[in-house]
């Protein structure tokens, strides 16, 4: 990479060395052409995987619901692996690292990854599950998680992957509005070096719902199964072919939940045939994948980007996935590039929470490794600060990878907003443009179209193939979540624009009103990541009489730094000469950790409920809910002894300054 001459519109812009446009899957005109007719694009794109049976229609909408490659049939499972097995049957699907350093890496082949699905399918089969049944998945991100979808999209089966470090209630409530009959489970897995078990919580979950049996991955102990409970090795009795069913392109593949911030978790219901062009298509472009390349997704299969990134995604191109097990700190911040190093990773893809942890060792850690196989970097999750994009380009990168700011959500199934990693450009926090083929805007308050201003992102007309296509039964939801301000979708973030280029801001939802100024909660955590003591951050705001709303911090700082009326100054001062004085925070809170899903997703309204002294809501969704009570003795009894209240400063900034 080299850095471009500065332009007047931006501090910094990166765009792709000749070397890399040289080994490009794509090229600048694919913008064109796709904004010339975007569904003529998207029926190109789709002649890339195979089809049983062609469509009659490419696209057709009656909005909200659209429907992609109308009567075409196909299978997800026989696109990522029967489609593969001549060319690249021996070649590595996947590689699996187990925390244990002691425990020896798992590569399965094409080949392989291919028998075992068909060995599960077979069983699933024998077990009365058919087309259109739901399948419940409670596993930590072992090859057997891979397998089990794979499995499920081969019958027909829809699969309902559920994060393994949730709680029984959680498990409990996805069962039973799924409707699940039988649940692909283990009996534990590793964290951090501890053995967490599952079994207690399936045996607690299952109580009340229509699950009849449990097959189990005996990870931690073997024990003797009975009843309900079948062994994983009953699996491997199953014949080792099994032919792909097919599947209309608009029957659901799988749903995933996600959380409200009140009350339970939504189905979000993705289809085959458009998800799998999306997924195909968004991996390839994207990330420049190339027939060879190992991509690392770092998220956990209970997540969509588990499911596009680590699964679906690179076994539809064909390149090799690896996925690990434990924790990216575990024995300590130098796992990461022990891992990239050992397995010459190409592509990896991360969130700005990973890569703030990993930043907290500076460069210290880095020193030893060179990862020379690194090519592609890309962050998910959340917005990135400037600060950690450049740490991330200059020092993981070593100056020479394109960092892809992607933007999307579990509902869009797939990349929505980010730059091309051989095509670029690459500005530092800024997600840039809406892929060819994806119409992403930035609305205004007016309901118009930004242009250099802030706004809200919406999709429109035509909508992706890989979109949702409803809330599990709950139309009436579906619409009224992501349809109500207009005939387009409403994803619910912030942005502004900038030159045509897209800057994501954060959740609607944190955008906070300061004396009638609007200001979103990133514009601030962007100004304190600056701070160098600070490792990351998040902003709520808190009601005020006169002003409506304040912001408060909750900072984590770097291993090793004390808290300290120093540090706190510097963040004051920092916002205010980075904003101004009407950004001031009201009050900063030093935390030992911030509640975050493990996408890397900060949930900034348990943060705002806590200062509202309001009731949380649901945290079962948390990778670290034990940090809320922390938290919470901080706010309310004021223990922290530098979380001390600035309001009267604040106050003293005379209105609408």
């Amino acid at each position: 990479m080299k850095s471009y001459v500065k332009k007047k519109w931006f501090s910094d812009v990166y765009v792709p060395s000749r070397e890399m446009k040289g080994m490009c899957v794509v090229s600048e005109g694919i913008y064109q052409r796709a904004t010339a007719d975007p569904i003529k694009f998207w029926e190109e794109i789709a002649k890339n995987i195979n089809w049983f049976k062609p469509w009659d229609k490419v696209y057709d909408e009656n909005l909200p619901f659209f429907k992609w490659f109308v009567n075409g049939k196909t299978n997800l499972s026989y696109n990522c692996l029967d489609r593969h097995l001549t060319m690249k049957g021996e070649k590595d699907a996947i590689i699996f690292v187990p925390e244990d350093f002691e425990e020896p890496e798992v590569r399965i082949t094409y080949k392989e990854l291919y028998e075992r699905v068909n060995q599960l399918a077979n069983f699933l089969k024998r077990q009365g599950v058919k087309k259109g049944d739901v399948v419940s998945i409670y596993l930590p991100l072992i090859p057997e998680a891979i397998i089990s979808m794979l499995a499920c999209v081969r019958i027909g089966a829809i699969h309902s992957v559920v994060f393994s470090a949730f709680s029984s209630d959680a498990l409990k409530i996805r069962l039973i509005d799924g409707g699940a009959k039988l649940l692909i489970t283990a009996d534990g897995y590793y964290r951090r070096g501890k053995a967490e078990m599952l079994r207690d919580k399936v045996k607690e979950a299952i109580k009340g719902t229509k699950v009849k049996k449990m097959l189990v991955v005996q990870k931690i102990e073997k024990k003797r199964l009975a009843g309900r409970f079948i062994d994983w090795e009953r699996v491997e009795r199953e014949s080792k072919e099994f032919r792909a069913v097919e599947m209309d392109s608009e029957d659901p593949a799988f749903i995933l939940y996600t959380s409200g911030t009140t009350g339970k978790p939504k189905g979000i219901v993705h289809i085959t045939g458009g998800y799998a062009v999306q997924a195909m298509y968004t991996t390839k472009a994207v990330f420049n994948a190339l027939d060879n390349d190992v991509m690392w997704c770092t998220a956990d299969i209970g997540w969509i980007t588990g499911h596009t990134y680590a699964c679906y995604g690179p076994l539809l191109n064909g390149i090799t996935s690896v996925i690990y097990e434990g924790s990216l700190d575990f024995p300590d911040l130098t796992r990461s590039w022990h891992i990239i190093e050992k397995n010459n990773v190409d592509i990896f893809y991360t969130a700005p929470t990973a890569i703030r942890m990993l930043k907290t060792r500076g460069d210290e850690d880095l020193k030893d490794f060179k990862l020379e196989s690194l090519r592609v970097l890309g962050s998910v999750g959340e917005p990135i600060d400037e600060s950690t994009w450049k740490w991330y380009f200059e020092n993981v990168g070593k100056s020479r990878c394109p960092i892809v700011d992607t933007w999307w959500q579990t509902e869009t199934g797939g990349i929505m907003i980010s730059s091309l990693a051989g095509v670029g450009p690459f500005i530092p926090a800024f997600a840039a443009r809406a892929l060819p083929g994806i119409n992403a805007e930035v609305m205004n308050e007016k309901g118009e179209k930004a242009k250099n201003e802030e706004g809200y992102v919406v999709l429109t007309s035509p909508l992706p193939p890989g979109a949702l296509r409803g809330i599990w039964k709950d139309p009436e939801k579906y619409k009224e979540k992501y349809w109500s301000q207009g005939n387009y979708y409403f994803a619910g973030d912030g942005a502004f624009k900038k030159n045509g280029f897209i800057r994501i801001t954060g959740r609607i939802d944190d955008v906070m009103k300061v004396a009638g100024h609007r200001m979103s909660t990133g514009e601030i955590e962007d100004a304190i990541h600056d701070v160098l003591e600070t490792s990351e951050n998040a902003v709520a705001s808190k009601p005020d009489e006169i002003k409506g709303e304040l912001p408060v911090v909750f900072a984590r700082l770097k291993i090793g730094i004390q808290p300290s009326e120093e540090i706190k100054d510097k963040i004051m001062k920092r916002v205010v000469k980075k904003i101004g004085p009407i950004a001031r925070p009201a009050e900063i809170y030093f935390v030992p950790d911030l509640p975050k899903t493990r996408s890397g997703k900060i949930m900034r309204r348990v943060l705002k409920a806590i200062l509202r002294n309001e009731p949380v809501g649901e945290i079962s969704t948390l990778v670290n809910p034990e940090c809320v009570e922390k938290i919470k003795d901080a706010v309310i009894s004021s223990k922290n002894s530098f979380a001390k209240p600035q309001v009267n400063a604040l106050r003293a900034t005379p209105l609408g300054s």
